[in-house]
C-alpha cells in the first residue's frame, strides 16, 4: 500500500517543480494504480478493501492535482505554507482585469454572431498569455524559489484557464 503521509510528488516519485514530465508523471499514476486499484484487494477482508479505496482515491486526487497547471502551482505554493487563494491582497492587477473584460466582451458579441473563428482567435490569444505566465512561474518556483511571488502569476493563470474554458464552451455550442 502507499503512505498516506507523503506529498503528492513524493507519492510519484517526482522532483518538487512546476515543470517536470508529464510522461513520467503518467508512468508512476498507471504504475501506482496497478498496485493500489480495489479490483486487486477483492479477496481481502474489509479492512483491505477499504483501505485499498483509500489508496485509489488518494492517488487519484494527487494525480489530478500534478497533472493540471493550475492546480499543481497551488499545490506547490501550499507545500511552502503559502495559500494562493487567501489573504487580503486577492485583487487582480486592474490593467488585467481590464484585458479580460475586453476579451469577455468580444467573446459575447462573437458568440452572438456566431463568429467561430473570433472565438477561435480570442482563445488562441489567451492561451498564449497563460503559456507567457506558466513560463513565469516555472521560473519563480523552479528557478528562484520565489514562493510569496508566485501568489499573483497564479491566480492570473486560474483566471486566464477559466476565460479559456468559457470561450471554448462558446465555440462548442456554435459548432453543434
Amino acid at each position: 500500500m502507499i503512505d498516506f503521509s507523503r506529498n503528492h510528488y513524493a507519492l510519484f516519485g517526482l522532483p518538487e517543480r512546476f515543470r517536470f514530465e508529464a510522461d513520467a508523471l503518467d508512468r508512476a499514476y498507471r504504475a501506482l494504480q496497478t498496485e493500489v486499484h480495489p479490483d486487486r484487494h477483492v479477496a481481502g477482508d474489509d479492512a483491505q478493501q477499504r483501505l485499498a479505496l483509500q489508496a485509489s482515491a488518494r492517488v487519484n486526487e494527487a494525480y489530478r492535482t500534478l497533472k493540471d497547471h493550475v492546480t499543481r502551482a497551488e499545490y506547490l505554493l501550499q507545500l511552502h505554507g503559502i495559500d494562493p487563494t487567501s489573504g487580503t491582497d486577492t485583487v487582480l492587477p486592474v490593467a488585467f482585469l481590464e484585458r479580460q473584460l475586453e476579451r469577455r466582451e468580444a467573446a459575447d458579441e462573437a458568440a452572438a454572431a456566431g463568429d467561430v473563428p473570433a472565438l477561435d482567435a480570442l482563445q488562441a490569444d489567451v492561451r498564449a498569455e497563460a503559456a507567457a505566465i506558466e513560463g513565469r512561474l516555472a521560473q519563480l518556483l523552479d528557478g528562484d524559489g520565489a514562493w510569496a511571488a508566485a501568489r499573483m502569476p497564479v491566480r492570473e493563470l486560474r483566471f486566464l484557464t477559466k476565460l479559456q474554458a468559457d470561450i471554448g464552451a462558446m465555440a462548442a455550442v456554435l459548432e453543434e
